[in-house]
């Protein structure tokens, strides 16, 4: 069962979230560059704040809780600290370049939850063989969105058809670590459809996923009929059929998924240059 991180600071959400098997709570604390490096990019930027951390934690009683907190600076020590204190169970850190900044929050945190490493960086990818091997470090969770940004690309999901993911994903499953990757909408929802997502998941044995912002819309009419349980169900429904693909077919959906990944990128690649025209 592929582990679905929720991002939400509303400790009645968590509570349904905990009810669920399989969902990790996820509270978002990062704001360092953010909203630079995704101006004018439709992307959800966190208002979640510190206290949130404790508030959240205190209705859970079977998902962990992770923080993702802020890029490497001069207040890391003090906020791992406070994070901790409040009862976070796991700690991502975002944005990093290379090993040195990754070792440096390893011994911060010094053993007191696991690491998640958030790679979101061509410099990251680049010195992946440095870094993997970080004491503490419990899984690699590839960002989609700032990767592609940081790689040039034009669609946040290039990276999986350019066979970048997986190269990911081999590296951190054979050290031994979980990995996952990336954001899921709703399965027949997206540019790229949430089911196409999911059988990627699957086929690189994924671990972890982030359900999109557009997962769960309490506020949208009609959503009554479309509880994010449901909506939840449906996706497990979804893995358990996709997990019974034999190995030709998940290599003839690779291949389709790619060409409709590639398709979109160039569409968008030539939008972005009659723009720049």
């Amino acid at each position: 069962m592929i582990e679905l991180f929720q991002i939400t600071n509303d400790p009645d959400f968590a509570r349904r979230c905990d009810a669920l098997d399989g969902v990790r709570v996820f509270v978002d604390l990062e704001r360092l560059g953010k909203a630079e490096r995704q101006a004018g990019r439709n992307t959800f930027i966190s208002v979640h704040q510190m206290d949130d951390v404790a508030r959240v934690k205190a209705v859970l009683k079977r998902a962990r809780l992770m923080v993702r907190v802020n890029p490497m600076n001069p207040d890391s020590a003090a906020e791992v600290q406070a994070v901790l204190a409040r009862g976070a169970d796991l700690l991502m850190l975002p944005m990093f370049t290379g090993g040195e900044e990754l070792r440096a929050f390893s011994a911060l945190v010094a053993g007191r939850a696991p690491l998640v490493a958030l790679l979101e960086t061509a410099g990251a990818l680049a010195t992946l063989d440095d870094w993997i091997g970080t004491p503490g470090l419990h899984e690699v969770f590839v960002g989609l969105n700032d990767l592609h940004l940081s790689l040039g690309l034009h669609f946040m999901f290039e990276p999986l058809a350019l066979g970048i993911v997986e190269r990911v994903a081999r590296a951190a499953q054979g050290h031994g670590l979980r990995f996952g990757f990336g954001g899921i909408a709703r399965l027949d929802e997206g540019l790229l459809p949430g089911r196409d997502v999911l059988a990627e998941h699957l086929r690189l044995g994924s671990q972890a996923v982030i359900l999109s912002r557009t997962f769960h819309r309490p506020d949208e009419p009609g959503s009554a009929a479309h509880p994010f349980e449901a909506e939840v169900a449906a996706l497990r429904r979804a893995e358990a059929e996709l997990s019974r693909r034999t190995a030709t077919q998940v290599e003839q959906d690779r291949v389709r998924i790619a060409a409709v990944i590639e398709g979109i990128g160039a569409a968008m690649a030539r939008r972005a240059a009659e723009a720049a025209a």
